[in-house]
């Protein structure tokens, strides 16, 4: 499944990944592993594999879109991790084993009798890579969703409208955030053995990972401490950083205005740099107020943001978005048009850019998936499909692990694989 393309080697050929990671924070890690060229042996349960399988599925007894999408390019291995067979199997594995990578409650591996230190035991060139929701502490053995980590992170409370709920995003930043954090430290992991010969122990929270990607609200909370955030849109302040629904979350004022026809998603985001307000207040018959004292600096605009969005948002739905795209771009104004699911799909250059792939499935036939957005000109990816359940069981063990045929064989017969 991972293996070097035409163009020679890739980067992490030769690295053997024991992924026995499940859902989505876990996986999305491997994937990337894998597309990097990483040899990604997914070790799931006989019989049912991992529980993503068969979530959400939209095409019976075939593997949920769910799964397909984050486990590319793996192989797989079907193991009772509680028979003794399945610990003699798992032993051979990490011994021939780069990395190990998990994310199931806190403490599951030692229970099995796995743990760091007999790990290391049995390669001392091992990286033990768990990911956790939310590290140690008084939340240590909480149970972490997405939408959880989101909450307790900081994202939640500031996501959303002053007069709405805390909203969560429709990027996964609690698991797939976490993913790439967690192939940061694995990556260095990787990198510091090449001088120490060693492995070592690699945990990532959820929470700690979300907490990473508000830094800013945690910057703007500091602030406070001075005063009311001026380029907020509130209308007040407590002791917190509030929710300041599209306002930019930086020194330049932005908002997502309405365009035609006027569907959910026919908005398009604009950034106000001091440099194009002049060209701006022309473009939307405004030249009035192209030096006028009251709007003619950013800190003049700023008790006034409400009262020039209303202006902007008058011209920008005289066109569709696709239309103020491209007579902003011309003036060099920052925007971007709301793209939907839809939008997304039939984007020719997220096709040309290889982040939108078609993928041929044994069973489901084509399906188009996200791509790798990791470019390596020395290291290209090809996005392969997911395997199915124990597809490289008899492959790893024989080929990897050192097992006959025959012991393969007896090893099915026992239910170990």
């Amino acid at each position: 499944m991972s293996m070097d393309s035409a163009d020679g080697p890739k980067a992490l050929s030769g690295v053997t990944v024991v992924d026995l990671t499940h859902v989505q924070s876990g996986p999305v890690c491997t994937q990337f592993l894998a597309w990097l060229g990483a040899d990604v042996i997914k070790v799931e349960p006989p019989g049912r594999g991992d529980v993503t399988r068969v979530q959400l599925r939209d095409v019976p007894d075939v593997d949920s879109l769910y799964f397909t999408m984050l486990n590319a390019n793996k192989r797989s291995l079907t193991l009772d991790l509680k028979t003794d067979g399945g610990k003699e199997v798992f032993t051979r594995l990490v011994a021939r084993a780069d990395v190990l990578a998990e994310n199931f409650a806190p403490g599951a591996l030692d229970r099995m009798g796995f743990t760091w230190e007999r790990l290391q035991g049995i390669n001392p060139r091992l990286i033990y890579a768990s990911i956790k929701g939310f590290g140690e502490g008084r939340f240590a053995t909480a149970k972490a969703y997405e939408t959880i980590a989101q909450a307790m992170g900081g994202a939640m409370s500031t996501t959303g409208f002053e007069d709405g709920p805390p909203t969560s995003t429709g990027a996964q930043i609690g698991d797939s955030g976490t993913s790439i954090h967690a192939l940061a430290a694995i990556l260095a992991a990787l990198y510091q053995r090449t001088r120490t010969g060693r492995g070592q122990r690699v945990e990532v929270a959820m929470r700690h990972s979300v907490l990473n990607l508000c830094r800013v609200k945690l910057r703007d909370h500091q602030r406070l401490y001075h005063g009311p955030l001026a380029e907020y849109p509130n209308a007040s302040f407590a002791d917190f950083v509030p929710r300041s629904g599209n306002a930019s979350g930086g020194g330049q004022p932005g908002s997502a205005l309405r365009c035609a026809p006027g569907g959910p998603n026919d908005y398009i985001y604009v950034i106000i740099q001091p440099q194009v307000w002049k060209a701006l207040a022309h473009l939307v018959g405004r030249p009035d107020l192209a030096d006028h004292p009251d709007y003619a600096t950013p800190e003049a605009r700023l008790p006034r943001l409400g009262e020039v969005w209303d202006m902007i948002e008058a011209w920008t739905m005289t066109r569709t978005k696709w239309e103020v795209f491209e007579e902003l771009n011309a003036l060099n104004v920052p925007c971007g048009p709301i793209f939907d699911t839809k939008d997304l799909m039939s984007d020719q250059s997220l096709v040309d850019n290889g982040m939108i792939v078609e993928v041929d499935h044994p069973k489901r036939g084509a399906y188009r998936t996200v791509g790798s957005p990791l470019r390596l000109s020395d290291s290209s990816v090809e996005v392969g499909r997911a395997p199915l359940l124990g597809e490289h069981s008899a492959e790893v063990l024989t080929g990897l692990c050192g097992y006959t045929a025959e012991e393969v064989e007896a090893l099915s017969r026992r239910g170990v694989i």
